[in-house]
């Protein structure tokens, strides 16, 4: 079965990214569960760092919020911090939630420290346009 892909629409444009679901199965269960609710939908890029990465999916809008649980950490020798990572952000280990990131370029030093999910397949251009606040006006699975 073809992983399936994950689509960001921004007033900036569209990212859509596929899902590594069997490398990082509970990772992406959880951001698609997360999405199919609408949690996503509405909320900010509430950290933005050129040429690092941009980063959502705070409830709260201000990096201290989350969907009420954590989720373990996944790593796969397959799924690294390249230029386009979907990544989900945490406080450490074993602490990852609603928040994730997508790399603008390559962030080696990240690899075994927070969860890669996914990659971007279309959109980069999006992903480095985005400015903090911009929002994810809908997130949507398909």
């Amino acid at each position: 079965m073809p992983n399936r892909i994950a689509v960001i629409e921004t007033p900036k444009g569209t990212i859509k990214f596929e899902l590594k679901e069997s490398e990082a199965p509970i990772t992406t269960k959880n951001f698609i569960d997360l999405a199919q609710k609408g949690v996503y939908n509405g909320l900010t890029f509430h950290r933005v760092i050129r040429g690092f990465m941009i980063q959502g999916g705070d409830p709260k809008g201000d990096g201290t919020g989350g969907p009420g649980y954590k989720i373990r950490d996944e790593f796969s020798p397959k799924l690294k911090h390249t230029k386009g990572a979907v990544s989900m952000a945490n406080a450490g280990p074993n602490s990852g939630g609603s928040q994730f990131f997508i790399t603008e370029d390559p962030q080696p030093h990240l690899d075994g420290k927070h969860s890669v999910f996914g990659h971007v397949i279309e959109g980069q251009d999006v992903v480095e346009k985005i400015k903090q606040g911009d929002k994810m006006l809908k997130v949507t699975i398909q």
